[in-house]
């Protein structure tokens, strides 16, 4: 699956005080990203050119710590988002005994950003998260703060948007305006604390505990692709516009 430029598709409850430039899905320019705001050179975003073909997925280096889709933003997926988020209750978690970091997306047009976040917050790829950094910092503020306190902490935090900034800028596409709408939309698939593959997605009311995950399985593993991006396929197949990267080791 080739690199698309990507980014949040808000509706009008997403319509917020701040807004950035759409991030592309350029796995270098991601992996820049990152290690600026602090993640160990260790780890790097990598494309997955398919889901289901074995050879294309031996590219990637395992374990993958995280997953990110990038996808329509359908009547057919706004259907079964709205439909899902109707029966769950607000997200109110908070503490270090969460399984799984979350971050509400108020900032308009940054989803492609929320998406290497949750990436890089969760799971075992915390670990590789540099003392004193930016997002070390960030983590520190954000994790004893409720989903609202959470998002006007990234709405005003200077370094992360000089860093995505800096990243958005440098594209293979020339860039649009922090303003314009697009119709693509990031989310982004962990493996929690707890064992369980999470979605996380800024937009929603809340992480989705989307099942559980045996020792030694990753996020491309097959259970985990079919309980996770394989939902979506399934829904918008006929759309050729999906796209994966992933965050794992580095080649170096």
């Amino acid at each position: 699956m080739a690199s698309n430029p990507a980014d949040a598709h808000p509706g009008a409850a997403d319509d917020t005080r701040v807004s950035f430039i759409p991030l592309e899905a350029n796995p270098e320019i991601m992996t820049t990203l990152l290690h600026n705001l602090g993640v160990s050179p260790a780890l790097q975003i990598h494309d997955v050119y398919s889901l289901t073909d074995p050879d294309m997925l031996a590219f990637v280096p395992r374990p993958a710590l995280a997953l990110l889709l990038v996808f329509p933003v359908s009547a057919t997926y706004e259907s079964h988002r709205l439909a899902e988020d109707a029966l769950a209750e607000p997200y109110t978690g908070r503490g270090a005994e969460q399984p799984v970091l979350w971050f509400r997306q108020t900032i308009r047009n940054a989803c492609g950003l929320m998406g290497l976040l949750h990436a890089a917050t969760n799971g075992a790829a915390r670990a590789f998260v540099e003392p004193g950094s930016d997002l070390d910092r960030l983590i520190a503020e954000a994790e004893p703060l409720g989903p609202e306190e959470r998002a006007r902490l990234l709405e005003r935090d200077p370094a992360l948007a000089k860093a995505h900034r800096a990243a958005a800028t440098q594209g293979d596409t020339v860039a649009p305006d922090a303003d314009e709408s697009v119709d693509l939309h990031y989310v982004c698939f962990v493996k929690g604390d707890d064992g369980n593959l999470w979605e996380l997605d800024g937009r929603r009311k809340g992480p989705l505990n989307r099942g559980h995950l045996e020792e030694g399985e990753d996020v491309l593993s097959q259970k985990a692709l079919l309980l996770g991006p394989g939902r979506f396929l399934e829904r918008e197949g006929a759309d050729l516009r999906f796209s994966c990267v992933a965050l794992a080791g580095s080649f170096d």
